[in-house]
């Protein structure tokens, strides 16, 4: 500590013994209520976090609940495609106000404030960080039970970011079956337990395809390795989503929400 403790941890960059990690976290917008903050995350890109993001929500949705998708990915935003949401977010005196799905899922998503939804968001991570925070506070999340946060890929600015300034009550680590997977599934574990966040749980994207023709099960990626990855770092619950040529048109059609992935049903219980 120094000697010149003032003992206010949001006016110090000291990283001292006694610094409250809370004292980073963001204060939601006046007009805004979240109960549950839920980080999707992975060691690696292309695993499919947005779409687990996008069938978590739609499906805690489906049980009647107000659901919001944070799309932290600045640099490759894909939740509003997804959805089908192609118009801009509006603001008011009070704040941003989030756009919203066919069955009213709210998306906060940096497409919904470009110009273009294909202009490249080229910014230096100090920016993109910021702006991930004032989607937290500056957008007006209006009495949401859950809200699923969009990772991009790694343990860079981004997540640490999320971690240190939006109260995540876990996290949920999206893989697929490679062998490498027990290495990018224990970098996501160590960062949350860095941070002291908690790991809900562990979904293996891609873990199998069903033959149309015979029913047979087919690991296209290579066995699946997920009960004995689980068993290791201690994650109690495991979903696995299959390789799904219908799930593609959903997405390309922005009809996510009416997917029906058997996998989540008893994967989402006790969010």
């Amino acid at each position: 500590m120094s000697e010149n403790c003032t003992h206010d941890c949001s006016t110090c960059s000291e990283n001292c013994s006694s610094r409250d990690p809370k004292s980073f976290l963001e204060a939601l917008n006046e007009h805004s209520s979240v109960k549950k903050v839920y980080g999707i995350v992975s060691g690696k890109g292309g695993v499919g976090k947005s779409l687990v993001t996008s069938m978590l929500a739609s499906a805690m949705n489906k049980k009647g609940n107000k659901v919001a998708i944070l799309d932290a990915d600045l640099t490759g935003p894909s939740i509003p495609k997804t959805f089908g949401i192609h118009e801009k977010a509006l603001a008011d005196e009070r704040g941003i106000i989030p756009a919203k799905s066919k069955n009213g899922v709210e998306v906060m998503s940096i497409n919904l404030l470009l110009n273009s939804e294909t202009d490249p968001v080229v910014w230096r991570g100090p920016v993109i960080a910021g702006t991930v925070k004032q989607f937290w506070t500056d957008v007006i999340w209006e009495d949401v039970d859950y809200m699923f946060i969009d990772m991009p890929p790694g343990t860079g600015d981004v997540p640490l970011t999320v971690f240190q300034s939006i109260p995540v009550d876990g996290i949920i680590i999206v893989t697929s079956p490679q062998e490498l997977v027990s290495m990018i599934v224990e970098k996501a574990v160590k960062m949350a337990n860095m941070m002291n966040i908690p790991i809900y749980g562990l979904v293996e994207n891609m873990s199998y395809y069903v033959c149309p023709d015979c029913g047979k099960k087919h690991s296209i990626y290579g066995e699946s390795h997920i009960e004995e990855v689980a068993q290791r770092f201690g994650i109690e619950r495991i979903a696995k989503l299959p390789i799904d040529s219908e799930i593609a048109r959903k997405c390309d059609k922005g009809d996510i929400e009416s997917y029906e992935a058997e996998a989540f049903k008893d994967f989402t219980k006790e969010l």
